[in-house]
């Protein structure tokens, strides 16, 4: 714990302009802290304090909320386990988001004020200050199936993965109206995800007007001894949130979709490319319209990829007892260029993160006047060629034939690497009754030629099955009266192309364990059970060599460890129930938060420690929730694969991953050790999305793993 002398707290003594002036003149809206708008040739944006143009000091009134989190997942002594943000509140007030500090020679001022004045340089007479603030603790529990506690067993350090629109919604039904003041919430050594999904994780919180009550308002995390695969320290996500709130404090959080969403309020800029130098899959993709990244409200400067625990180059602020970590952050004039009245500095506290503007993001193309995108060009290499198989070891991949017109290329062309072919996808037929699935070819292929195909791929040996479900599809079987409609939609799908079998891919939050199921061997939640039903309705009618497959994400499969209930851990019961007739299941390794190995370690995704420590609770089987008295079986490893994102990985971690989990030797650096040290020779392989991807890069996956996995010896 780290506690610095309040007495540091010192306002700048200007002339204060009360929170009341300010809000007359600059006409803000009622409730909220006082706003001014900025005009950039044709657009406005609204800030935060009064026009730099009328001088003087606006001084904010603000209420420090630091929250205890009490966790329903994760029990000590038969209570629930909480995250205490109390022991957090004197470091933050002697920080520089209150306290005074030389951001420029010769002038001490917080935070927020110096990122203003950075900003709009040539003002010099002109403050916006956070008033020494009200603290008023608070406590919210968290419910099972809204967030989860990992603890490092080595280090004892907590780390907390929360629903963040739940969290906001909770703190809001406590804390009233505050006219006019800042409220400024904080948990402990918590991450956040968004839209209810855990998968779309992490960020370091959200900030705005909350619609509920009208307050303005920022709620992050303060770290303190977090875990080691947490990056960032002390008040850095705070000052990322309070940052971007100060750029665009009329932000609604709540609103469906958030930033993705169409009319979403707050400042809209040019839209703007992510920075060339983060990690692969990240780098040269539109970072959005708005202040911060639409996905997660992430910096441009954030270096981490999507699932990461967000982080980035700190600013260190040395005082006189501590150290802080402060976010460097993208000024104003980096999303609309620099103009007369902003600097030509474009990051701040350090002007050297970002020394250019926002490169735009490239319109869409069209061609024709019509909206078709030229076709993928050829591979520059061949596909390699078998030259063993048999052994039992699969590469298997989603052939998407995503893209308009003239984009997808056959099925027949598909590299002879690949032994299981998953065409993606079959999809809810809104225009039929309830339950039934609808699949239909791509367009520019005919579906008579793409029947052959199959049939022709089925010819070489390989499997060929429906993949029913997807990302952004919401579908369930809830209602017992859809089983019929889905039973006979599939079965006409299959029996028409010639399908090997389906493969599930009900994504969140399609299935959600209902609250009070809490034992995966005997489920009660109707769309499980349900599904379960089905499948096995499905594979009686077939036969014995109808393929089924599961992929589910990291929240629906090792999300389970740490808690059970909502979307965690909601293929469990599936899983079990189908032991007997399920071809394979292959985990997203992509699709997932943080989570936690059998060794009581914490691992990221991305990596190969992360890889053989999520694939390890399928192989040896775990704790459900961790409650030993609902213990996971494990699966034979023949039923075992890992499921890859091309964009979001290398070869070299994949052939590493595989190599280690198979044979149990461990490339160096790994600090993850496999229960079995021999590894699982008879583990199926690995899954790719998606083929096409592999493809357009010249191979560079099913040219290296399939031989790979093809070359193992058999298992015995």
């Amino acid at each position: 714990m780290r506690i610095k002398s309040l007495c540091l707290l010192v306002l700048l003594a200007l002339s204060p302009l009360t929170f009341a002036a300010a809000h007359a003149q600059q006409g803000t809206n009622a409730g909220t802290v006082p706003t001014f708008q900025h005009t950039i040739g044709s657009s406005s944006y609204t800030l935060v304090g009064r026009d730099p143009a009328q001088g003087g000091t606006t001084a904010i009134p603000t209420v420090l909320v630091p929250i205890t989190l009490s966790f329903e997942a994760k029990k000590t002594a038969g209570k629930p386990f909480a995250m205490d943000a109390a022991s957090d509140v004197p470091g933050i007030l002697s920080s520089p988001i209150f306290t005074r500090f030389a951001f420029t020679p010769g002038e001490k001022t917080q935070y927020a004020d110096a990122l203003l004045r950075t900003t709009f340089p040539r003002q010099g007479g002109w403050h916006t200050l956070l008033d020494k603030p009200e603290v008023k603790p608070l406590k919210i529990t968290i419910p099972i199936g809204f967030g989860y506690v990992l603890t490092s067993q080595k280090s004892g350090q907590s780390l907390a993965v929360v629903d963040v629109q739940f969290l906001q919604k909770e703190l809001f039904k406590q804390l009233p109206r505050q006219d006019g003041k800042l409220v400024i919430a904080v948990t402990h050594n918590t991450t956040y995800y968004s839209d209810g999904d855990a998968t779309e994780c992490c960020s370091w919180g959200t900030h705005g007007v909350d619609s509920a009550t009208g307050n303005s308002f920022v709620l992050s995390s303060y770290l303190h001894a977090a875990p080691s695969v947490v990056e960032d320290s002390d008040i850095q996500p705070l000052t990322q949130q309070l940052a971007e709130f100060i750029n665009d404090p009329l932000h609604d959080p709540l609103l469906e979709g958030g930033y993705r969403s169409p009319g979403a309020p707050g400042n809209i800029v040019p839209a703007w490319m992510r920075l060339a130098h983060v990690p692969a899959g990240d780098q040269g993709r539109c970072g959005g319209t708005h202040i911060a990244s639409s996905y997660f409200l992430l910096e441009p400067t954030n270096t981490n990829p999507k699932n990461n625990i967000p982080a980035s180059k700190g600013f260190l602020a040395h005082t006189a007892t501590t150290t802080y970590h402060l976010q460097n952050v993208a000024l104003l004039q980096w999303y609309t260029g620099a103009s007369q009245d902003l600097g030509s500095t474009f990051s701040f506290p350090d002007a050297n993160t970002l020394t250019e503007a926002a490169q735009p993001c490239p319109a869409r193309g069209h061609r024709g006047g019509d909206d078709e995108e030229p076709a993928a060009p050829l591979p520059a290499v061949a596909a390699s060629g078998l030259t063993s198989a048999g052994n039992g070891h699969k590469l298997i991949g989603y052939w998407s034939g995503y893209g308009r017109a003239g984009t997808a290329f056959p099925l027949r062309e598909v590299s002879p690497q690949w032994d299981i072919i998953l065409v993606a996808f079959a999809t809810p037929d809104k225009d039929a009754p309830e339950g039934t699935m609808k699949f239909q070819t791509p367009a520019g292929l005919d579906p008579t030629q793409f029947k052959a195909d199959i049939a022709y791929l089925k010819s070489k040996g390989k499997k060929v099955m429906i993949s029913l479900g997807g990302g952004g599809q919401h579908f369930t079987l809830a209602d017992p009266n859809r089983v019929p409609n889905y039973v006979s939609s599939v079965t006409q799908i299959v029996s028409e192309y010639g399908f090997d079998g389906i493969d599930i891919d009900f994504e969140s939050p399609s299935l959600s364990i209902d609250p009070g199921d809490t034992n995966f061997q005997h489920p009660t939640t109707p769309s499980i059970v349900n599904l379960i039903s089905a499948l096995h309705q499905l594979h009686d009618h077939f036969g014995p060599s109808f393929m089924i497959s599961l992929v589910p994400e990291g929240t629906q499969i090792p999300s389970g460890y740490p808690s059970y209930g909502g979307q965690f851990g909601s293929y469990l019961a599936i899983t079990y129930a189908i032991r007997d007739i399920l071809s394979f299941i292959d985990v997203q390794d992509y699709n997932t938060p943080p989570l936690q190995g059998l060794d009581g370690e914490i691992y990221q995704p991305g990596t190969v420690n992360y890889h053989a420590a999520m694939t390890e609770l399928l192989l040896h089987g775990f704790n459900v929730g961790g409650d030993p008295k609902h213990f996971f079986p494990p699966l034979p490893p023949s039923q075992v694969a890992v499921g890859f994102l091309t964009p979001d990985t290398t070869p070299t971690i994949v052939n590493q991953a595989m190599d280690y989990i198979i044979t149990g030797k461990a490339p160096a650096g790994t600090t993850y050790k496999l229960r079995n040290p021999h590894g699982y020779p008879g583990m199926i392989g690995a899954m790719f999305w998606t083929i096409d991807d592999d493809r357009r890069n010249n191979y560079e996956y099913s040219n290296t793993v399939g031989p790979q996995l093809h070359n193992y010896p058999a298992a015995k």
